[in-house]
């Protein structure tokens, strides 16, 4: 039993303020990609892409930390945010579409930094699902993303260049390349890398094939990650990395750009790790390690924050192997085989003892010393593992997730929207709500800003300002996730 577990975390693991001028129109709008023309398929899925679309009577919740602003009107002209400010004060265009949103919250589209478009589906096999995966991440309130790692080499690449023209529903997506690691995890649809030479080869080729990011893998060499995060720098592209032989000190050194799975993945107290050694502690020993109380643990931080090495909180995998927590939200729309898999497990779970049990805490408080200290930490959600972290569903319970170690709703947000969009150098066009950027935000039911559990209540998701229906696109998948 020990060994499953052991082997699903090793695969799980694989600023603009609020503007209220009713004149705000007339700044100077953020540089970006024009809105597309939609296909038919695209547009099955949308409510309204008017061009001038008024949302009245709505709670702005900017992503800022600014505290929400109740009674306001936001105004969307040709997929940009042209007006913010009180009602009354906002004068609606001549023709624009206007929809009455009392009692409801907009928030910024989420940006999201550990997300797959493959979900596991047998042992040790990962299915391409990059047409349901996309479409749950949009009906989520994901209008931004980064994939954490490609199982399937093209599919995303081409994804996200099918979503940029319209021609799938979807977030903007930065595509990940396939894994950069070495010898030691047998996993067929990755490949490994043991030189540097290769490492610059790997990155030029996949680069030049579209993808825009690198994920370094747990069993990759210091010389190797350090050839790949020069070459990929010098196309101007980040890497991030679920370190394992690689401690977190010595990739902020080689000049790593993030960490995922907050500080799950530290080895570097792992006692006994030999250089290049993929090696993690047992849990307990880890969760011990972590104690922020201890003056390693806080020098590791600081170094992390002065080297501005970002970190990808990834909650939601963790709380699947903590026995007695709530079954992940979004399980019925699997395909029922993978549904029921996933609940004998969680069944599983919850009847013995592990140490995730103190790891998991532990872990989380180190996520929210690291934010306290200045580090830009950011979210996503690695829906991999033994399954049942389910796109769009997950997103939303990783803000649930980050406010119960911790953080305050509107850290939260925050977290999700613009540390994210920060990370991704797009600040100046998402992740918060301010005239001249993209017209990304999600209409919810309630005040999440309050209570956080109401970004479940998502109503309209409006991504270049097209507002998408998440009920369709979730009920275009319901049943058939894991098969497309």
């Amino acid at each position: 039993m020990r060994s499953r577990i052991v082997c699903a975390l090793a695969l799980a693991l694989c600023t603009s303020g609020l503007a209220l001028s009713p004149h705000a129109g007339r700044a100077q709008a953020a540089v970006g990609a024009p809105r597309p023309e939609l296909s038919a398929a695209v547009r099955r899925y949308v409510r309204t892409e008017a061009p001038v679309i008024a949302l009245r009577h709505v709670r702005v919740i900017d992503g800022t930390g600014a505290p929400a602003r109740g009674a306001q009107t936001l105004i969307i002209r040709d997929g940009r945010i042209a007006a913010i400010g009180a009602e009354g004060t906002v004068a609606i265009p001549a023709g624009a579409e206007s929809i009455d949103l009392a009692g409801r919250s907009v928030i910024p589209g989420l940006v999201m930094l550990h997300e797959h478009l493959y979900y596991p589906t047998g042992s040790g096999t990962y299915a391409n699902l990059t047409e349901s995966f996309s479409r749950l991440y949009l009906a989520g309130g994901v209008t931004s993303m980064r994939t954490g790692g490609n199982m399937n080499g093209y599919g995303e690449i081409n994804l996200a260049r099918a979503v940029a023209r319209g021609e799938k529903p979807g977030p903007w997506i930065d595509a990940t390349a396939p894994y950069l690691t070495g010898p030691g995890l047998s996993l067929g649809q990755l490949t490994s890398i043991t030189t540097p030479a290769e490492a610059r080869r790997m990155v030029d080729f996949w680069a030049d094939a579209g993808a825009t990011s690198f994920k370094a893998y747990m069993h990759i060499s210091r010389e190797v990650l350090g050839a790949a995060i020069a070459a990929a720098h010098a196309r101007g592209l980040k890497v991030t990395g679920h370190l394992c032989s690689v401690t977190y000190a010595e990739a902020a050194a080689l000049g790593i750009d993030d960490l995922e799975h907050g500080f799950f993945a530290a080895t570097d107290f792992v006692q006994g790790k030999q250089p290049d050694q993929c090696r993690q502690a047992p849990q307990a020993e880890q969760a011990a390690a972590l104690d922020t109380s201890r003056a390693e643990m806080r020098a590791l931080i600081a170094e992390l924050v002065r080297r501005r090495v970002a970190v990808t909180s990834t909650l939601t995998i963790f709380e699947t192997f903590v026995p007695g927590r709530p079954l992940p939200p979004g399980l019925d729309v699997l395909e029922p085989s993978l549904r029921d898999e996933f609940e004998r497990r969680h069944a599983a779970t919850a009847a013995r003892t592990s140490g995730y049990t103190a790891l998991y805490p532990a872990a989380r408080a180190a996520e929210v010393a690291f934010a306290r200290a200045g580090g830009l930490l950011v979210v996503g959600t690695d829906p991999t593992g033994g399954g049942g972290v389910v796109a769009g569903y997950s997103n939303q319970r990783a803000l649930e997730l980050l406010v119960e170690g911790g953080f305050t709703p509107l850290e939260a947000i925050t977290i999700g929207t613009l540390n994210g969009a920060k990370y991704l150098g797009r600040d100046h066009l998402v992740g918060s709500l301010a005239v001249g950027k993209e017209a990304d935000l999600v209409v919810v039911g309630g005040d999440p800003s309050a209570r956080i559990g109401d970004v479940r209540n998502v109503e309209l998701v409006f991504r270049h300002g097209v507002a998408y229906d998440p009920a369709l696109l979730i009920a275009s998948v319901r049943g058939k996730v894991g098969l497309f």
